[in-house]
């Protein structure tokens, strides 16, 4: 089975959530973490904040691990790397997403995550913020 190597940046501003819904693919339209995979000799911080910077157009701060999240979908096995993120700037963009949301820890179960991601969900769940 494929492998692929992935980073998540779950961003938060003033206890909320940053969610992304996804614009192509097999999950269109499902809601995800914004990140990435890694290229050929990056740190996993480091293709956090490439891939932030590409997809969001704004800066941030990769402030604490969180887990990894190994998951089979039908055509690939991913592996996920999920860190808490700051914003250092206040403008985003949306470049590959068609939507985005804040959610605020009640309001989770609000967006239909992609499998992986409801994984993140139970770790955040758990911890205090």
């Amino acid at each position: 089975m494929k492998q692929i190597e992935v980073v998540a940046a779950i961003i938060r501003k003033e206890n909320k959530i940053f969610a992304t819904q996804r614009g192509y693919g097999d999950f269109k339209d499902w809601w995800e973490f914004p990140g990435g995979k890694m290229e050929a000799g990056e740190t996993p911080e480091e293709a956090l904040m490439r891939e932030i910077r590409e997809e969001l157009s704004t800066e941030i701060s990769v402030d604490e691990f969180i887990c990894t999240v190994e998951y089979d979908y039908p055509k690939f096995h991913l592996t996920m790397h999920c860190y808490l993120c700051s914003l250092q700037t206040e403008a985003l963009h949306l470049n590959e997403h068609e939507a985005a949301r804040w959610l605020s820890k009640g309001e989770l179960d609000s967006v239909k995550w992609l499998p992986a991601d409801l994984e993140v969900i139970e770790v955040l769940r758990t911890k205090d913020s």
